[in-house]
């Protein structure tokens, strides 16, 4: 069919034209269904529509609206739009059995316009914009998946199912957004997680990771490597507890913010809470010893757990949970210090970021919420001591307006991953209002006490939520450093005693210099093993036959590769060593710099 459509129209209103057109497909491809519209927006890459009926759609439905859909374009109905009085809105649905659209007009403010769309017998409450035809829609559309969603997002309402399905303006744009879409579903943590055996839920512990042996390794790995990015910039590592007395967060002003994300119980007669936060914790610690200026900054660290109370229909995967532990820290320091500190902290986390390969970073300052506390002269003089932090190191940035903590503003980071998904990870909070409420003080150089400062930062954020976002960037084949299985020694033949003795050889001396290793002396297949390997990922096949017994080597075959390559022992254990340098922080991007070119390059490298 040639196109008629308006190449002038934005792809939002394709979009939503195409909403529309989904949702007529659906009550015309069910005639025997009393079927209930909710909602159709468009979202960021399509669009969905909410809808109530009794049979539950499936894939298997979904070419038979798709082709419903194609009929209803060639038809070229004319789409009218049409403004009504609040009265006959009500009437108009409520005659057609739309019972929630009655509902969505009831909510609507008096002084809002009602206008509704209709093409053919279709007739839908709607803002618009619209095409003019139905002919005007392109046919470059595809229904993606159902699932479930509560009416109007609350849990006390019944459940429709809702309808997901993207609109491009060519088949090109179609085709390469279903590609990004199967490669996204390949590289989804949950599939992964599951298939590579790093982590489990369990309905016991809704909301809570247990992580495999696998898992716990990598796991373990990047806690150990942001250890060591704190041995370089002078942190502290500390441990709080997880249960303390809700008189600490009335402190704080969390129980106030926050209380609804909070878990609580009663202990003799005394309210407690699960912390959400470390940070009343550091402020207890703070308060409790004598410092002056000569100790500050004064960086805390602590990898504490957390627990936040997150609704059971948002919980996904390790994005989206309840328990979860944080490169947590916070570093007391006075006003004099601000932008040195934020200076080595920017420093801090292009480092970060860069050494797991996530090279696109942009950077958000979040100014002051509707909701937050102390005096409008410290949000002042905060916002503007963040802004021209980022000003003096050169570092593009976009003004993100109300989005600050509760009590001070701050500077996001977002990245970009293998797939061009943006993630906001680190942030660096300015904090003048809990230095304050727990009155903190410090001796300055005149012998005065003074209010410190507290700068919140975390660079990773949640490990639980940044393992997820890695384990899709890398598509589950970790690097060599970090990878819970970092090489498999295969014997060619499983029954010959000299190579399997060989292949233990082997494996010994690569576990006793630190691999992870293991020797898989199953009575299989070459062909199966290699699969095997391949399928879980594993940066190295270690392949010993005869030949390699009697020279003293090894046959090497890298993750994805479909050939091998002969090594001595030798140049294995160097190839290895120098793959593990990888584990520290500045090995990857910032080997070939020592710190004064790094300090003087600064300008370049953080160029977004």
């Amino acid at each position: 069919m040639s196109a008629k459509y308006d190449l002038n129209y934005d792809l939002d209103t394709i979009r939503h034209s195409a909403a529309h057109l989904l949702a007529q497909a659906i009550i015309r491809s069910f005639p025997e269904e009393k079927v209930r519209l909710g909602i159709g927006p468009t979202i960021d890459d399509g669009f969905y529509y909410d809808i109530d009926m009794e049979h539950h759609l499936t894939e298997e439905d979904f070419p038979r609206i798709e082709k419903e859909m194609l009929a209803i374009i060639a038809e070229d109905l004319t789409i009218t739009r049409k403004v009504l009085s609040r009265d006959d809105a009500i009437l108009f649905f409520k005659n057609l059995g739309e019972d929630l659209k009655v509902e969505l007009i009831e909510g609507i403010p008096a002084e809002e316009t009602l206008t509704s769309y209709t093409q053919g017998e279709f007739t839908d409450l709607c803002r618009g914009p619209h095409v003019r035809k139905t002919s005007e829609i392109p046919s470059h559309f595809k229904i993606l998946s159902v699932a479930g969603a509560y009416w109007r997002g609350q849990e006390n309402q019944k459940v429709l199912q809702r309808v997901y399905a993207t609109a491009f303006l060519s088949e090109k744009e179609l085709q390469e957004h279903l590609k990004f879409l199967e490669e996204a579903k390949n590289r989804d943590h949950r599939k992964l997680g599951k298939e590579l055996e790093l982590y489990l839920m369990d309905a016991h512990a809704p909301g809570s990771p247990f992580f495999m042996p696998k898992g716990a390794i990598v796991y373990n790995e990047l806690v150990a490597f942001i250890r060591r990015l704190y041995h370089q910039f002078d942190y502290q590592e500390v441990i709080t507890p997880q249960v303390l007395d809700v008189e600490l967060w009335h402190i704080s002003g969390h129980y106030e913010n926050f209380h609804e994300n909070m878990f609580f119980t009663d202990i003799e007669n005394r309210e407690y809470a699960l912390k959400p936060m470390n940070c009343p914790g550091h402020m207890l610690m703070f308060k409790h010893y004598k410092y002056s200026y000569r100790d500050l900054p004064l960086r805390f660290a602590d990898f504490g757990r957390i627990h936040r109370y997150e609704k059971s229909g948002t919980l996904s995967g390790l994005t989206r949970v309840r328990t979860f532990s944080q490169d947590d820290g916070h570093i007391f320091l006075s006003l004099d210090m601000i932008q040195q500190e934020i200076s080595e902290l920017i420093s801090m986390y292009f480092m970060c970021y860069r050494h797991f390969q996530f090279m696109d970073v942009k950077v958000n300052l979040s100014t002051r919420p509707q909701k937050r506390m102390g005096e409008e002269s410290s949000w002042d003089l905060a916002e503007e001591a963040l802004r021209k932090a980022l000003v003096e190191n050169k570092c593009d940035y976009q003004l993100n307006p109300g989005d600050g903590a509760f009590y001070g503003p701050k500077i996001d980071f977002k990245v970009a991953d293998a797939l061009k998904r943006e993630y906001q990870l680190g942030t660096i909070q300015l904090d003048f209002q809990l230095p304050e409420r727990f009155d903190l003080k410090f001796v300055n150089a005149k012998g005065e006490l003074e209010r410190p400062i507290v700068i919140h930062r975390a660079l990773l954020g949640s490990i639980e939520r940044f393992f997820g976002i890695y384990l899709e960037h890398v598509g589950g084949a970790f690097p060599f450093w970090i990878a819970p299985e970092q090489a498999v020694v295969v014997p060619v033949k499983s029954d010959a005693k000299t190579q399997l003795d060989y292949a233990y050889k082997i494996y010994h001396q690569l576990k006793s210099a630190g691999y992870r290793v293991r020797v898989d002396a199953r009575n299989e297949s070459m062909n199966l093993k290699t699969r095997q390997v391949q399928t879980a990922k594993i940066p190295f096949m270690l392949v010993v036959g005869d030949r390699e017994v009697g020279n003293s080597g090894v046959s090497v075959r890298r993750y994805g590769s479909k050939s091998s390559e002969n090594m001595t022992f030798n140049g294995l254990t160097e190839l290895f060593a120098d793959l593990m340098k990888e584990k520290n922080p500045a090995e990857r991007i910032y080997k070939e710099n020592n710190k004064e070119n790094h300090q003087a390059n600064h300008q370049e490298e953080i160029v977004l």
